[in-house]
């Protein structure tokens, strides 16, 4: 009886202590879960809109994509604006590889957009950004740290259309070119004010592992997850021919 009524003790100690930890673990993974979903998410969003990005006669010029270094997409920008604006939004990034940046697209870096003003309009709307990084400094520059574009970098408003003339005078006097997509429309937008930075977080979730927005980036043998590859296999279509010579 004795030795049934220490038996009966260990069990309910064994509830008492271990079921309440294995709940939370199983709250902490499902968290982590939610979390890599969401940047999941947000790398389909970026696909998409990346494919309004290379169609339609009010598209971002397809040489400037070329030419391009790397390519920052954050869908719905949230906009807050009364007299002041505040902007927030949640992105990625994807490089050329290569030294010379003539490679194919690397796996993508998330990043994030805050502060500053994105056009000024009453009200809180949400829009897609798209930015072209044209030049080394201002990849090297995203790569640090949180840059404020404008001061730290320059930023223009970005052309459209179908193609462009003059894109190297545009990347001796812009190293971040700047766009809206809203209403199935692009557009050169003013961002002035605003921050970005890599958001380190989110790329350790994707990744399952700590790792830097320059080892994502900048290293050929960085996988691209699986949320990613549409995206980049995008990128690497629209660019195949002048990655392909850059090859040779």
């Amino acid at each position: 009886m004795a030795r049934l009524l220490r038996w009966c003790i260990l069990v309910l100690l064994t509830v008492i202590v271990v079921l309440p930890k294995l709940r939370g673990q199983q709250s902490v993974d499902e968290d982590i879960a939610y979390l890599r979903e969401k940047q999941a998410q947000r790398l389909r969003e970026s696909e998409l809109v990346t494919k309004e990005l290379l169609a339609g006669k009010s598209s971002i010029p397809r040489n400037l994509v070329e030419d391009g270094k790397c390519i920052i997409i954050i869908p719905s920008v949230k906009k807050v604006a009364y007299v002041l604006g505040f902007s927030y939004g949640r992105g990625t990034m994807s490089c050329r590889l290569g030294e010379d940046f003539r490679g194919p697209w690397s796996a993508p870096s998330m990043v994030a957009l805050e502060g500053g003003t994105v056009g000024l309009q009453l009200g809180v709307q949400a829009t897609d950004l798209v930015f072209l990084v044209l030049n080394e400094r201002g990849v090297e520059s995203l790569l640090r740290n949180k840059i404020r574009l404008g001061a730290d970098v320059t930023v223009a408003a970005g052309p459209v259309g179908r193609s462009v003339e003059g894109a190297t005078d545009l990347g001796m006097r812009a190293e971040i070119l700047s766009y809206s997509h809203s209403g199935g429309l692009f557009a050169g937008v003013s961002v002035g004010g605003s921050t970005l930075r890599p958001d380190n977080a989110a790329n350790d979730i994707l990744y399952h592992r700590q790792i830097s927005a320059s080892q994502i980036v900048r290293n050929a043998r960085t996988p691209v997850p699986a949320a990613g590859r549409r995206l980049v296999t995008l990128l690497n279509v629209t660019t195949e021919g002048d990655a392909a010579r850059a090859q040779e």
